[in-house]
């Protein structure tokens, strides 16, 4: 079945789910455009102040759209706007330190049942180290 070429054309039901899949649409392309503003605050150089300025701006945009799929984030932002704001002094993160202990996570999921704490201290050292190690050029 295609698509029809006006919602005259189709029966009830049929333009109940076009309209359904229209407005969807719609919404997600609100959503994907509401983030990825979002996302452009965090790389531009900017100040911390400038930052606020931008945050609060897009805060006030997300609330004339009407978009309640970021309450969670928002009252997150809200509630930590000054340390979130705070990476535009040094645009400094914790990246490095939160990817570590998600690799040694994975890790100890992966050795389950190695009781020996030096064998789970090589796997880690492995993961991290060994592939510069094993593919160094000499």
């Amino acid at each position: 079945m295609g698509f029809p070429k006006t919602l005259g054309s189709t029966n009830r039901r049929t333009t109940s789910h076009v309209t359904a899949a229209v407005s969807a649409c719609t919404d997600l392309e609100r959503r994907v455009c509401a983030t990825g503003s979002a996302d452009g605050i965090f790389e531009r150089r900017q100040s911390k102040t400038q930052a606020e300025q931008a945050l609060t701006q897009w805060l006030g945009r997300i609330k004339a759209l009407g978009l309640d799929c970021f309450a969670p984030f928002i009252t997150t932002l809200d509630n930590w706007r000054d340390k979130i704001t705070n990476y535009f002094i040094g645009r400094e993160t914790s990246g490095f330190i939160e990817g570590l202990n998600n690799k040694i996570k994975v890790i100890k999921r992966r050795c389950y049942g190695i009781y020996n704490l030096g064998r789970l201290f090589q796997h880690i050292w492995l993961d991290v180290q060994g592939r510069q190690i094993l593919f160094a050029k000499h």
